[in-house]
C-alpha cells in the first residue's frame, strides 16, 4: 500500500488551486471541465481539492465543512521549506491568515501555521536536522 492522496473539500476547486499557486507556488497538475476537482503538483503525494457538491455525493451520511470562523480541524498539512521567514511572509502576503506566528522547537526545526483560504491548517517548516 502507498499514500498517495490528500484530498479536501473545498467551496471553490479554482480559487483554492490559484491560492496554493501563489502563495505556496505549486502548479496545477489537473482540474475537471467542471471544476469541481483538481491536482497540485506536489511531489509523491497529491495534494487534491474537490467541491463540497462533490463531497457531498461521495457522502451518503454527510461531513463536517471546514468554517473559517470556527477553530481548525485537527488535521494539518506540512510544507518543508529552507527559506522560512520568505515563504511563511508570501502565504500571509498571498492571502493565507496566520494562525500561530513562527517559532524555533527545542529540536531546532522552525516552525510556524496559517489557515489557507478556505481554513485548513498549513505548517511551514524547515526540515528536521537528524545525525543520520
Amino acid at each position: 500500500m502507498k499514500y498517495r492522496y490528500t484530498i479536501i473539500y473545498v467551496k471553490n476547486v479554482k480559487e483554492t488551486i490559484e491560492f496554493y499557486k501563489k502563495a505556496f507556488g505549486f502548479e496545477q497538475k489537473f482540474v475537471t471541465p467542471e471544476n469541481d476537482y483538481g491536482e497540485l503538483i506536489s511531489g509523491e503525494t497529491t495534494i487534491a481539492f474537490a467541491s463540497i457538491e462533490l463531497g457531498s455525493s461521495n457522502f451518503k451520511n454527510g461531513f463536517i465543512k471546514m468554517d473559517r470562523d470556527k477553530k481548525p480541524f485537527g488535521v494539518e498539512m506540512a510544507f518543508v521549506t529552507e527559506n522560512i521567514e520568505a515563504d511563511f511572509k508570501k502565504a500571509i502576503e498571498m492571502g493565507a491568515t496566520e494562525f500561530e506566528a513562527l517559532t524555533e522547537k527545542p529540536w531546532g526545526q522552525k516552525v510556524g501555521y496559517v489557515r489557507d483560504n478556505n481554513g485548513f491548517l498549513i505548517e511551514i517548516c524547515t526540515p528536521i536536522k537528524t545525525d543520520a
